[in-house]
């Protein structure tokens, strides 16, 4: 343990620079991986762009999104002195959708990050601890994790949704209560597969404790899977959020979302289209841009893939 502390003590600052350049160069490395992964780059990209519509939405989106005009109700894309006055059309209310899905971008990412950060906080603590001593918190946290997981996500998150009432904070709560298993699962697995590795046992005899041992050592062995784990669930937990507010039990239908959006244009899929149409392909493309990219970063950060 003397010895553990004297290195710490001696050169404090060499080791932050090493540590500095470290992430930098593993950063680089990884730019230059995902450079040679078209599927990862492109996925990559596409949700940069929606990143970027999405916090610039004010700016990009000409109209006001819950302004109503009977008097332009489902009229396609509007052409006027040269510009596209409405270049997505407008729907039953004569709100424009244009402006409609740059803002309900705001709510499918907000509600896919979010909820991915409060599960994979939840769910790495009690992995990290279940795995580590297991025990009795181990025994009660995993069947609790079986018990939620005897039921269909959908299915679960309809009756959460209908308990507590359409809303933001509502639905990232009901999402949250249940995604959080899937990560506490893969954690679980991969600290019970770590902590009887020898530089664990290394880490032991220089007197680190547990608590050190756990963020320190372990956890940077894993973080590749849940950072993989996490990409992958956020375009999921997107299509929840679609789901829910397509059923009228999530975002309330005053705030621009796509799954309300989709089902407002359900009954003039005929004589106006564009008004489902529109928010179900830019879900698609979003979706679709996660689910590479997550996939990408599977095949980049697990170094375990390449040996098989």
């Amino acid at each position: 343990m003397s010895v553990h502390k004297n290195i710490n003590q001696i050169l404090p600052n060499d080791l932050h620079v090493t540590k500095t350049k470290l992430v930098l160069k593993n950063f680089k490395d990884f730019l230059k991986k995902l450079k040679k992964h078209p599927s990862a780059l492109i996925g990559a990209i596409l949700l940069i762009i929606y990143v970027t519509i999405s916090i610039f939405a004010p700016f990009i989106a000409l109209h006001d999104p819950k302004k109503t005009n009977l008097n332009i109700k489902m009229k396609p894309a509007v052409w006027n002195g040269g510009e596209w006055t409405y270049p997505f059309g407008t729907d039953q209310l004569g709100r424009d959708i244009f402006s409609r899905i740059i803002y309900g971008a705001r709510v499918s990412l907000l509600v896919g990050f979010i909820t991915v950060m409060i599960s994979i906080i939840i769910g790495t603590f009690l992995g990290c601890i279940a795995g580590y001593y297991m025990g009795r918190l181990d025994a009660y946290v995993s069947r609790f994790a079986d018990l939620l997981l005897a039921f269909p996500f959908l299915i679960f998150s309809i009756g959460a949704m209908a308990m507590l009432g359409p809303g933001f904070w509502n639905l990232i709560f009901a999402l949250s209560f249940k995604s959080w298993v899937e990560f506490f699962r893969l954690v679980r697995g991969e600290v019970l597969a770590e902590k009887t590795k020898e530089y664990v046992e290394a880490a032991k005899v220089l007197g680190m404790k547990d608590i050190q041992i756990i963020v320190s050592e372990i956890l940077p062995n894993i973080v590749h899977s849940i950072l993989v784990l996490g990409t992958l669930r956020i375009g999921y937990l997107i299509i929840m959020e679609a789901s829910l507010s397509y059923l009228g039990l999530g975002i309330p239908p005053s705030i621009p979302a796509w799954g309300s959006m989709i089902e407002g244009g359900r009954d003039y899929m005929f004589n106006a289209h564009w008004i489902s149409t529109y928010p179900g392909v830019v879900l698609v493309i979003l979706v679709l841009a996660i689910n590479m990219f997550g996939e990408g970063l599977r095949d980049i950060l697990d170094p375990r893939l390449k040996l098989e």
